[in-house]
């Protein structure tokens, strides 16, 4: 029968080969829509995907669609699938967006050649594949970047097949495309469907049999198939499961070992602080008893200053009253009024800086001389009284100069033992300055006081000194 529908093909050359292979093409695929179409009428139910009738419509819908197909070049080799056609048609009616996207993004489908076999299964259940075919149908320009031409699809043949995917509308099918093995599958074209005799044709009564049987069997084969994913789907969440506890069984493992060597550093950090904690404590102690060494030799420091402060605060007075009565010298003297206010400014000055004290009781010496000489050759028969009183005033700076001028005043820090007995100075053993000679000398070598011209009170003078200035006075009172 199949040879006989061949060679009926009149409209077409016999030495075209592509034109016989469109010839058989389209009488393969009016046999499969006729007797698809027949058996769901008589069927009375919606079709699946283990029906036989319609598993072999898509094969040959597949191999129509594969007729003068170019080939792709890859890095496998070259390649030929209808994958690319079927796309097209996302572009040209954009209701199938959803189906292309479905197939596109089907889980187990990895060729092209598996997309193309979804996305005609979901076509069949929309009624849409009628009108997507002739969409694409229409525009040849983009169909021969894909197909030769001579293709089933660049052909009147490709016409005639969308007229007949027009009478599929009226099929209902639930087809489950998730678990089959859409990208393996051999497409064979059975044509013992179509060579059937209808004389050896089951009665009704056992078509309705058989129906039933066949739901039945469709039942169960559909219950297998959705327990058989629902034991997939979970034998996949327990491995990943098992993944998860074994990770997190590590990270535990991890997490112990983290937290063991965070305390050991912990107690090493307590250790630590201990150890420095006493460490401080000790310092500060040291410390401590540091300051309050320090501060009583401050305190004792403190109170030598005090002392000498006072003795300076008393030479101070002692220099400011001779210099008041300077001013009242000075001032009986107008024609030297000037010369006299500079000298005692210098005096002013040299009285607050210890060292300046005897280069300006010199220049005052001197000037006192020169007013007195000056004096003397003005006044001496007028003021005869008050040059007697000037010598005298000038021989009390002469002694007072001698007396500061043969000794210097020794610094604290220049003298580390008495100069008399030559022990060391200590907290118990206190310096003491000699106002005469102006060495530093221990308490018990220093502790006689005489009445000096420098001073007004007796003051403290080192036993040198004392038995020197004893002598002198004999000898002058003699």
């Amino acid at each position: 029968v199949f040879m006989g529908l061949c060679t009926t093909s009149h409209l077409v050359p016999p030495r075209d080969p592509m034109a016989i292979e469109r010839a058989n093409l389209l009488s393969m695929l009016k046999l499969s829509v006729k007797v698809l179409i027949q058996s769901s009428l008589s069927l009375g139910r919606t079709l699946d995907s283990e029906y036989p009738p319609l598993q072999q419509f898509f094969v040959v819908l597949e191999h129509c669609l594969k007729h003068g197909l170019k080939a792709k070049k890859s890095f496998i080799g070259p390649n030929k699938s209808i994958w690319g056609p079927l796309e097209l048609i996302e572009k040209l009616c954009p209701e199938s967006i959803s189906i292309a996207t479905s197939a596109r993004d089907m889980p187990g489908i990895k060729t092209g050649l598996g997309r193309a076999r979804a996305w005609l299964h979901l076509a069949l259940m929309q009624k849409k594949v009628a009108d997507y075919m002739k969409a694409v149908l229409d525009r040849k320009d983009l169909l021969s970047e894909f197909y030769d031409s001579g293709a089933f699809m660049m052909e009147e043949e490709g016409a005639v097949m969308g007229g007949l995917l027009v009478g599929l509308n009226v099929i209902d099918a639930n087809l489950c495309i998730k678990g089959e093995d859409l990208d393996s599958q051999v497409g064979v074209i059975d044509f013992s469907l179509y060579l059937k005799d209808s004389a050896n044709s089951e009665t009704p009564k056992d078509d309705a049999k058989m129906t039933a049987i066949l739901d039945q069997k469709h039942y169960i084969e559909e219950l297998n198939r959705h327990l058989s994913c629902t034991v997939t789907d979970l034998q996949v969440k327990m491995d990943s499961l098992e993944k998860t506890n074994s990770k997190l069984v590590e990270e535990l493992t991890a997490a112990t070992d983290r937290i063991n060597s965070l305390r050991e550093e912990q107690e090493q950090l307590r250790t630590e602080k201990d150890s420095i904690l006493q460490s401080s404590q000790k310092k500060e102690e040291a410390a401590l008893q540091d300051s309050q060494v320090e501060l009583e030799t401050y305190k004792q420091t403190r109170q030598g200053l005090d002392e000498m402060y006072n003795v300076v605060w008393k030479q101070y007075k002692e220099e400011k009253r001779i210099r008041q009565e300077l001013e009242h010298e000075l001032e009986l003297q107008v024609s030297l009024k000037q010369e006299m206010e500079v000298a005692m400014k210098l005096l002013e000055k040299d009285t607050h800086e210890k060292q300046d004290t005897l280069v300006a009781l010199r220049l005052q010496l001197d000037q006192v001389k020169t007013l007195n000489v000056q004096m003397f050759h003005k006044v001496f028969l007028n003021q005869s009284v008050l040059l007697i009183l000037s010598k005298l005033k000038m021989e009390d700076f002469k002694e007072v100069n001698k007396a500061l001028k043969g000794h210097a005043w020794l610094k604290d820090d220049e003298a580390t033992q008495c100069k008399q007995c030559e022990k060391e100075f200590s907290i118990a053993r206190r310096k003491h300055h000699c106002r005469n000679c102006g060495d530093i000398y221990c308490n018990s070598c220093s502790s006689n006081e005489l009445a000096l011209p420098s001073y007004p009170r007796p003051v403290r003078v080192c036993d040198r000194c004392h038995s020197l200035l004893l002598q002198r006075s004999s000898s002058t009172g003699s």
